[in-house]
């Protein structure tokens, strides 16, 4: 098949561009600036605002996959721009385009609207796929970690050096690993059962992690099984985002939206999709040890 990839140069987006070139399939994946060539894939330079580049991107596809967005932004309007806006730039090409497969990539956040900009910007781009004419799959994923993820690295380091994780008070997550879900995305695309349903894949973890297992499993990922998870209270979490948004303004990881986000006592997976058109491979302990082994490799850690 071709594919019209958005979010390709991200690293969910490398794990499913991987994934397609192996099965053998060709990939047309949008990107803001030039990139060094890959096995099976097509580059086409321009965002989700340029619309003659997205008319490009799906010309002759057989389905999109749309990962595209923000995960952090300083305000509700970077939210929009990206995850509404650029989700309802993407559904207009690909009905223009005559292409009917649809798979978004929204995030378990969509559950919990009102609880951070992040979810209801989630949220709002599932709406507008909901409404639209075509052949869409929404897919929640939970926390996703693997090879080149950075957003979890930070937590791989502090355990490695100080076998102490800092974590958000008492709840439950759940996880998937980055190339369990690139299967999944692809496995949709032919799955007829899958239109016009939301899935919230994992591991198989029925009631995903506490946070406490969750740092264990990283420890032991570093060589380090006494590793301590450190419950830190919700106001701690947001004086330190207020410090880091006044140290680095914009650039701030640490957000109070991202703290409202991180402090929900429950992301575990609930609409897991049906064992007939997918089931994960990777459990938390050997994917987070396999994570732990790759950013050695690559000197990350």
């Amino acid at each position: 098949m071709i594919l019209a990839v958005t979010g390709g140069t991200g690293f969910l987006g490398g794990h499913v561009l991987r994934e397609a070139a192996a099965r053998g399939h060709s990939i047309k994946a949008l990107a803001r600036s030039a990139q060094f060539p890959r096995a099976n894939v097509e580059w086409v330079k321009g965002t989700l605002d340029d619309f003659p580049r997205l008319a490009e991107l799906v010309e002759g596809a057989d389905a999109v996959i749309h990962i595209a967005g923000a995960i952090n932004a300083p305000a509700l309007a970077g939210f929009v721009a990206a995850n509404v806006t650029g989700t309802a730039s993407m559904l207009t090409a690909a009905e223009a385009g005559g292409v009917k497969r649809f798979i978004h990539i929204s995030s378990l956040s969509a559950r919990e609207p009102d609880l951070s900009d992040y979810g209801w910007s989630k949220a709002a781009s599932e709406a507008l796929v909901v409404q639209s004419p075509l052949d869409w799959t929404i897919v929640r994923p939970p926390a996703i970690y693997g090879a080149g993820d950075r957003e979890m690295l930070e937590l791989f380091r502090i355990a490695r050096r100080k076998g102490v994780i800092p974590l958000p008070p008492s709840g439950r997550v759940s996880l998937i690993e980055a190339g369990d879900l690139a299967r999944l995305l692809l496995d949709l695309i032919e799955a007829k059962a899958a239109f016009g349903q939301v899935y919230e894949p994992d591991d198989g973890t029925t009631e995903g992690y506490t946070h406490r297992e969750f740092g264990k499993l990283i420890g032991q990922g570093v060589g380090r099984p006494r590793t301590l998870a450190l419950p830190v209270p919700g106001f701690a979490l947001r004086l330190a985002a207020t410090a880091e948004r006044m140290r680095l303004g914009d650039r701030a990881k640490l957000t109070p939206d991202r703290v409202r986000y991180f402090c929900h006592p429950d992301w575990v997976a609930q609409k897991r999709p049906p064992a007939a058109i997918w089931e994960p491979k990777v459990k938390a302990a050997e994917g987070l040890k396999a994570t732990a082994d790759w950013y050695r490799s690559e000197g990350w850690l």
